[in-house]
C-alpha cells in the first residue's frame, strides 16, 4: 500500500458474536489491510468478565492518515457493540517519565534499552526523591527533577510533592509514568490521576517479606525461588492489575547479596517487558486483571 500508515485499533466491549466480523469488514472497506489481530474473550471461569478483548495491528490508506479520522469511522461499530474503542498511530513514540529513589538498576536498565533503540519510546525526564541518580540522567541527557521527601513528611507534604510530578506530567505530556524502583506509598488522589497509566515493579514474595532488605529475609527462611511483579498503579497498595511476572531458582550455596543481585536482574527484565507492552499497545485492562497480547 503506497504511503499508507500503521495504526494499532485496541477494543473492549461485552463479548458476543459478530465483532470480529465488523470490525475486520469496515477495516477491508476502507482500504485498510490488517498486519495482525488477536482477540481474547473473558467468558470462562468464576471470574470472568465477560468482555471481549481486541488489538488490531493494521496499514491504513493515505486519505485516512490520522486517529481521529480511524476513529471517526468507527462511529457506528462502537455504538452498534458499546466499544471501547481506540487508534494509535504506531509512528507516534509515547513520551514517559520514570520515577526513582535510591536502587537504580531498573533505571539504569531502561535507560540502556531507550538509548540502544530497543524500547521505542521517548524519555523527557527522570523525578527522584534522591539526588543519587542526577549526573546518570544528565550522561543520557535527559533532565533530572530532584523532589525531596525528608523523612517523616506528612501527608500534605507528599501531596504537594505528587502534585509537583502531575504538573510534569502535564507539562511534557507524559503518557506513562514508570516507577523504576521509587520507593514511596503514592496517595489515592495521585493513583487515580495516572489511572493505566503508571507501572510498577516490585519483588514476588508480597505479602511475605515485607519492609526493608526483602532478599535478606527471604535468604534467612531458604526460599528457593526468586519472582519479580510488574502491575498497574492503584490505591490498593502493590495489588493492581498484573502485567508481567518471572522467577529465578537459587539455592543454599547462594548468600543474601548474592540472592538480592539475581533478584534485581529479574524485575529489570520484568518491568522492561511490561513496559514495551504497554507502549506497544499489547495490555488491556480486564477489570482486577489484564490481557496481554504477545
Amino acid at each position: 500500500m503506497s504511503g499508507a500508515q500503521e495504526f494499532i485499533l485496541t477494543l473492549a466491549c461485552k463479548d458476543t458474536t459478530g465483532i470480529v466480523y465488523a470490525v475486520s469488514g469496515l477495516l477491508f472497506q476502507a482500504g485498510c489491510n490488517i498486519i495482525d489481530s488477536q482477540q481474547f474473550g473473558d467468558v470462562q471461569g468464576e471470574d470472568a468478565t465477560g468482555l471481549f478483548f481486541m488489538r488490531v495491528h493494521f496499514a491504513a490508506p493515505p486519505h485516512l492518515a490520522s486517529a481521529q479520522m480511524l476513529d471517526n469511522l468507527f462511529a457506528h461499530v462502537r455504538g452498534q457493540y458499546g466499544m471501547d474503542a481506540r487508534f494509535h498511530a504506531v509512528a507516534e513514540r509515547p513520551r514517559l517519565l520514570l520515577m526513582v529513589s535510591q536502587h537504580g538498576h531498573c533505571l539504569n536498565d531502561l535507560l540502556f534499552r531507550w538509548k540502544s533503540g530497543q524500547l521505542g519510546v521517548d524519555i523527557p525526564a527522570i523525578v527522584s526523591n534522591h539526588p543519587d541518580y542526577a549526573s546518570l540522567a544528565q550522561s543520557y541527557g535527559i533532565a533530572f527533577h530532584h523532589l525531596p521527601l525528608p523523612i517523616g513528611s506528612d501527608a500534605a507534604t507528599k501531596r504537594a510533592q505528587e502534585q509537583q510530578v502531575e504538573a510534569l506530567v502535564e507539562r511534557e505530556r507524559i503518557d506513562l509514568v514508570v516507577l523504576a524502583r521509587y520507593m514511596q506509598i503514592l496517595s489515592p488522589e495521585f493513583c487515580a490521576a495516572l489511572k493505566g497509566r503508571a507501572i510498577n515493579i516490585h519483588h514476588s514474595f508480597l505479602p511475605s517479606f515485607k519492609g526493608a532488605k526483602p532478599y535478606f529475609q527471604a535468604h534467612a527462611r531458604g526460599v528457593k525461588l526468586i519472582g519479580a511483579t510488574a502491575h498497574y498503579v492503584t490505591a490498593d497498595l502493590d495489588e493492581g492489575p498484573i502485567i508481567e511476572q518471572d522467577v529465578a531458582r537459587v539455592d543454599h550455596a547462594m548468600s543474601a547479596e548474592q540472592m538480592t543481585a539475581v533478584g534485581r536482574d529479574v524485575e529489570c527484565v520484568v518491568l522492561a517487558r511490561a513496559v514495551r507492552w504497554h507502549v506497544q499497545r499489547r495490555v488491556l485492562m480486564n477489570g482486577h486483571k489484564s490481557v496481554v497480547f504477545q
